[in-house]
């Protein structure tokens, strides 16, 4: 019998080069990431094995390799996190990624803008 898991990375923090403008592209900011996925995580609970669990430290390493790859849209870089979570992850059912710019060049104080992706 199926047993749906969700696995949460939350507020994975970054220092990235992501946004349309120059200098956002030369100097970088600070981005958290939030992922949650989900999968049938039954022979995991019965077995107490990891080779039977989704390894949430692959995750881990996967939002790090697309966070280092530098792109002028965060709906860019959410995408290539989902779509690379489906691509390497088979265990992956559902998912959602969140990522945030904290202190965005809007012109006025604000704590962050974000982008939330699901697939």
């Amino acid at each position: 019998m199926k047993k749906r898991v969700k696995i949460e990375l939350e507020n994975m923090k970054f220092y990235a080069f992501h946004g349309h403008f120059e200098a956002e592209q030369k100097v970088g900011n600070q981005f958290l990431v939030n992922v949650s996925v989900e999968t049938d995580g039954a022979m995991a609970a019965q077995t107490d094995r990891l080779k039977n669990a989704l390894d949430y430290q692959k995750i881990y390493a996967l939002v790090k390799r697309e966070m280092e790859i530098p792109s002028h849209l965060l709906e860019h870089v959410a995408n290539r996190i989902v779509e690379a979570l489906y691509a390497e992850v088979p265990a992956v059912e559902h998912c959602k990624v969140k990522i945030s710019k904290l202190n965005p060049p809007m012109g006025g104080e604000m704590e962050k803008v974000s982008v939330t992706l699901e697939r």
